[in-house]
């Protein structure tokens, strides 16, 4: 059954797709009608769940613009991450975790490459809704955003270095000094997280666009303290 999703290359195959897309419209549709059951103690209002749908959109979209691309995967984007983060540090931990989550199952099928199960976790499903984690510091006083935002590229380039040990070693290049093997998938994940993450603190840092942000907050997330630009 898995050879006839998955091709020699790795990838899905036509069957695959059709698998995967049905999963994901019928995972997405439990989780709809989960966070609108009267009796849930975990909700969504419909303005939240209309902001994380344009954060996905948005966050989809950038991820096809692309600064640099690495060979084996993982690319410095067009802030790609920013948008999903926005939503942890908006509406807390599940939701963001959550909005992550999504966003990992539509990495997968943007370029889905497949080994195992738990590689596809470590790869897509884990690493993606590690984003999500801005949201502990939902109500930090200062400086929430940027330090959510940081939390957040350490724990997916975290997920993706644990596949990296379990799966994608016999990749490692020749050229790489063999007494640093240890630290390859660190080296390699952390080289393109971190460099988008150092141009969106950079970005997000400036007074102006901190200010604009600070500003959507307190419109998509009434229910939230308002915040100055001071606190971002």
């Amino acid at each position: 059954m898995f050879q006839f999703l998955v091709n020699a290359e790795g990838g899905l195959t036509s069957a695959g797709y059709v698998v995967s897309v049905l999963a994901v419209v019928l995972f997405i549709a439990l989780i709809f009608i989960l966070l609108r059951r009267k009796s849930s103690s975990f909700k969504m209002s419909t303005q939240q769940l209309v902001t994380c749908a344009i954060a996905l959109a948005l966050a989809y979209v950038t991820s096809y613009i692309r600064i640099f691309k690495l060979p084996f995967g993982g690319s410095v984007t067009l802030f790609s991450m920013l948008f999903i983060v926005l939503i942890g540090y908006w509406y807390g931990i599940r939701i963001g975790l959550l909005t992550g989550l999504v966003f990992g199952v539509l990495q997968f099928l943007q370029e889905p490459y497949v080994l195992s199960f738990f590689q596809v976790c470590c790869d897509y499903f884990l690493a993606f809704a590690a984003l999500g984690l801005a949201g502990v510091f939902k109500n930090a006083k200062k400086h929430g955003l940027i330090k959510g935002y940081i939390l957040a590229v350490i724990v997916r380039g975290a997920f993706h270095a644990l596949g990296g040990y379990l799966y994608w070693m016999s990749y490692m290049p020749e050229s790489f000094p063999k007494s640093l093997t240890a630290v390859y998938p660190i080296v390699y994940n952390y080289s393109y997280l971190l460099a988008e993450g150092v141009l969106t603190v950079i970005v997000i840092s400036i007074p102006a666009v901190s200010k604009a942000l600070n500003q959507i907050r307190n419109l998509c997330a009434p229910a939230a303290k308002p915040v100055s630009s001071k606190t971002a």
